[in-house]
């Protein structure tokens, strides 16, 4: 059971409506061309409130298929040295492949991340007057204070109250239908995702008075970088918690005996994860033969980890960089090609007959 949320990034920011006009072209244009319906009628994998919301809000959804671009970079600069390295599969409209059959904390991250970063695009687009149904925060209003003392809310401060609402109503959409255990994990995910953004909510202030002697501040909210929520949602990831579903399939409850109860911001999963090791189509596995490996690390990253204890092979390739650069009065900075001899190491693949037993 697969969400509809990936189906939508994809195509919309690399293989849809976008692609087809071009992305030079404003949204009133390319939707005025092919008309909402005819797009949102051929993103597979949506249910009819999805539809609906694609329709009515199509300037909406490409924001939300231009921040798919930034998620799905975030989550593999996450898991850049795991043998899991959240690629994406072509031509495949669940984006990561059958990864996502399996109800694991890959899975839970995932959902998480791709929430998160609707949240995160659909309230920057309403700062930035890029949406006509929003605009700036319109309740952060009149005088606060904090540590520093009293101050007034001014400037535009990001409206993350929208982006929750619009991203729970149509990422969560085809979870409400299901009413199944899965569902009951992806909303869950879902939710971390979004408190996750508002988590990293931060102050800005400007000041005001005599050589700005700060007697008097103007201060609004504002999104943090978005590499800080997938910093936090990683963290999550490592501290997911195994559950299963209660009896009436309305809440969870530990997996095992002993193991600690989830809370609102932890990730959680049902099912165990595959080790990544070798090509398995039915896991959704790539394996990792051909990945470079670090020859001196002990991480995840190192040969030995990333390898699976098959072995490495070590190729000497020739490194051009720019080196030795100057600032040049006025105005350029030239540098030199510099040439250096490294070796990588890349993780051998497995015997025949352990791969064939994999497929």
């Amino acid at each position: 059971m697969l969400g509809g949320l990936g189906v939508v990034a994809i195509k919309l920011a690399a293989e849809g409506a976008v692609r087809t006009l071009g992305p030079q072209l404003p949204s009133a244009l390319y939707i005025g061309a092919l008309g909402a319906r005819v797009i949102c009628d051929n993103i597979p994998g949506l249910v009819s409130r999805q539809r609906q919301l694609c329709q009515r809000y199509p300037d909406i959804m490409r924001s939300v298929g231009e921040g798919a671009r930034e998620w799905i970079r975030e989550c593999q600069h996450q898991f850049r040295h795991h043998r899991w390295n959240c690629t994406t599969v072509d031509r495949d409209h669940t984006v990561f492949g059958r990864v996502m059959l399996r109800s694991s904390r890959e899975a839970a991250f995932v959902y998480a991340i791709s929430s998160a970063g609707v949240v995160h695009a659909i309230t920057r687009a309403c700062s930035q007057g890029e949406l006509s149904v929003c605009s700036c925060d319109p309740y952060t209003r009149g005088r606060h204070h904090d540590q520093r003392g009293d101050f007034d809310w001014g400037g535009c401060s990001d409206n993350i109250h929208y982006g929750v609402r619009f991203a729970k109503a149509f990422v969560d959409a085809k979870e409400k239908r299901l009413k199944d255990a899965r569902a009951l994990m992806n909303l869950h995910n879902n939710r971390c995702g979004r408190t996750a953004v508002r988590r990293f909510l931060k102050l800005e202030c400007k000041c005001h008075g005599v050589s700005g002697s700060c007697t008097l501040r103007t201060c609004w909210r504002a999104l943090s970088d978005f590499r800080r929520t997938g910093d936090y949602l990683r963290r999550r990831y490592d501290g997911a918690v195994q559950v299963m579903a209660t009896q009436d399939g309305a809440n969870f409850t530990a997996a095992r005996q002993g193991y600690r109860r989830a809370t609102r911001t932890d990730l959680v999963y049902f099912d165990n994860s595959p080790d990544y090791c070798v090509l398995d189509k039915a896991a959704g596995s790539l394996g990792t033969a051909g990945r470079v490996c670090s020859k001196t690390s002990k991480g995840t990253d190192g040969c030995e980890i990333m390898c699976c204890g098959r072995g490495y092979d070590t190729t000497r390739v020739t490194r051009v960089t720019q080196c030795e650069c100057k600032f040049h009065w006025c105005c350029a900075v030239r540098c030199k090609e510099c040439r250096d001899i490294v070796d990588v190491h890349t993780c051998k693949a497995p015997k025949k007959a352990e791969w064939l037993d994999q497929t």
